[in-house]
This record gives structure tokens, sequence and C-alpha cells, in this order.
């Protein structure tokens, strides 16, 4: 359980128990400047600010400092009708690391296929149990998303609640117009996404996301080698899906969040353990590639 693991992250259990997860930043920009309505942009964003963080999306308690960091940037693009609009989702969620002054990312990623409905000062509402508004949905679905994700890198496949609940709004969303919720319109989309984190096929991968954070970075003030020996089986056994599935989105997806980290994981490796992992990595996730020639010439 994540609050039981978060102990030895020093945590201090005398703060009062809130009952949300997420701890999300949200900033909702018209970066084509085709929104001439500030005051709209503002209740946009303190809606969907309120819906996430001050909705109880599991039936865990979490101590204010337990709340999952994560951040939303949404960037309209066009109103294509009254009231309807066109829009980029960026979102980052990340976790701490213990004995370290940092957090890790766990998910970096960018939803082209974000449309949605509004009108000022609508209240957003959301049922597990029927699709009630693209809005809804798609601030359900991630914050499933995250706090699976979350749980994953404290506990073996400790995300499946969640990501079953984000399976469900993907199911629900069905009858929806909007794109981005079926399996015909992209192998890249919200559908792909959480049915391959859910697919058998794909253990490997949670495996390497629970071994990547438990026994590689939150070790990695005790023995750093050993703990990026954990992290290069975990490459490895990503290594394993891309030889039998080289365009699953979701090994893409945990790349995305990992290769900045990964950089400077291994520029403190020896020589042939570089030379290994840059092979591997820039196999494994080729637009990276030059990113990863960086650890070869790192001393």
């Amino acid at each position: 359980m994540q609050k039981l693991l978060l102990i030895f992250f020093s945590i201090y259990l005398s703060i009062p128990v809130s009952g949300q997860e997420l701890n999300c930043k949200v900033q909702v920009i018209n970066a084509k400047g085709t929104i001439n309505n500030p005051q709209f942009m503002q209740t946009l964003q303190k809606s969907i600010y309120d819906f996430l963080n001050n909705r109880k999306w599991t039936n865990d308690n979490y101590a204010q400092q337990e709340r999952i960091d994560c951040s939303m940037l949404i960037n309209i693009s066009d109103e294509i009708s009254s009231g309807k609009y066109t829009a980029q989702l960026t979102i980052q969620s990340s976790r701490p690391i213990f004995n370290a002054s940092y957090n890790t990312t766990l998910l970096n990623w960018v939803d082209k296929d974000f449309q949605f409905d509004y009108t000022e000062y609508q209240t957003l509402e959301f049922n597990d149990n029927s699709f009630q508004s693209n809005l809804s949905s798609l601030l359900a679905y991630y914050a499933y998303l995250v706090i699976g994700l979350d749980y994953d890198s404290f506990t073996q496949n400790g995300g499946n609640p969640y990501f079953l609940k984000a399976q469900n709004v993907v199911n629900q969303a069905q009858s929806a117009q909007e794109p981005g919720w079926k399996a015909f319109q992209s192998t890249r989309n919200r559908y792909w996404m959480v049915n391959n984190l859910l697919d058998s096929k794909m253990a490997n991968l949670r495996t390497a996301l629970y071994k990547y954070h438990r026994q590689g970075l939150d070790k990695m003030y005790d023995d750093p080698d050993v703990a990026r020996k954990s992290i290069t089986d975990c490459v490895n056994l990503l290594n394993g899906i891309y030889e039998e599935t080289p365009s699953i989105m979701i090994l893409q997806v945990f790349l995305a969040a990992k290769s900045d980290e990964l950089v400077n994981i291994y520029s403190k490796a020896n020589p042939n353990e570089k030379s290994g992992i840059v092979q591997t990595l820039s196999r494994i996730d080729a637009s990276n590639a030059a990113k990863y020639a960086q650890i070869l010439r790192s001393n």
C-alpha cells in the first residue's frame, strides 16, 4: 500500500489525513490567440483544477504530502463551434525517490485528441457507470492513469484497479463523437494506452515499471552500482518487448517519461556498461538516439 511505503520517505504522520489523491497543477492557455475571453479561460482552469483535486478517486486515505504531483497544460487551439473546443493536453506526473531531493517522472505525454464542450461556470459531472461529457471523461481517465502508474511504481501490479477504472472510462465513452476513445481511430490513443497496460503480453513492462523504481531508483542512494544493474535488467525487459512488438504504444509512453533520467543514470557507469546500454536504448527508442549518445561522452 502506497501510504505504508511512503513512511520510508520521511513523511510526517502527524499531518491530518486528506481524502484527495492528486496535487495537480492546471494551466489552460490559448497560444494561437483565438479565444478573446480571459475570464472564460480562468473559469475553465478553475473548474478542471477543482474537479481533479477536490474529488476522491480511490478508497484509500492520503495525507497531504502523499498526494501525487502532476500537471496538466491544456492548449486550446480553436473553438470549432459554439462551446466546442479542440485542444492539446500535455500531462506529467511524478513521485519521490527515497533519499533523493528530486522526483522521478512517471508520465510525460501529449494527447493531441483533446476535444470538449464547455460553457462558462458549467459544473463538471462524472459517473463511473455512464458517460456524462467528454471533458469529465478525459479528466477522469487521466486521473485514474496517473494514480495507477503511481501505485505500480510502489507495488507489483498495484495500479491494476485504477487501470481498470480508466479502461471503464474508455468503454463508457465508445458513444462519444470526439476522437481518442476507439481502437480503430489510431494505434496511439487513450484506448490503446490503457489496454496495453492491462494486456497480459505486457506483463514484463509492468514488472519493469515496478523494479525500475523500487529496486532501482529507490536503492540508488544505498548502492548505486546494484541499483543501476536493476535498471539495466528493466531495460533488457523493455528490449524484449520491443523485439516482439516494436510499435507498441506503452513502450514509448514509458521511454518518453524516462529518457532524460536514463542519460543521467548511465553517465556514471563504466565504459563497457555505457556502450551496451546506449546500443539497446538507441534501438528501442530511436527518436532519442542522439540523446542517449551523450552517455558515451560523459565522464
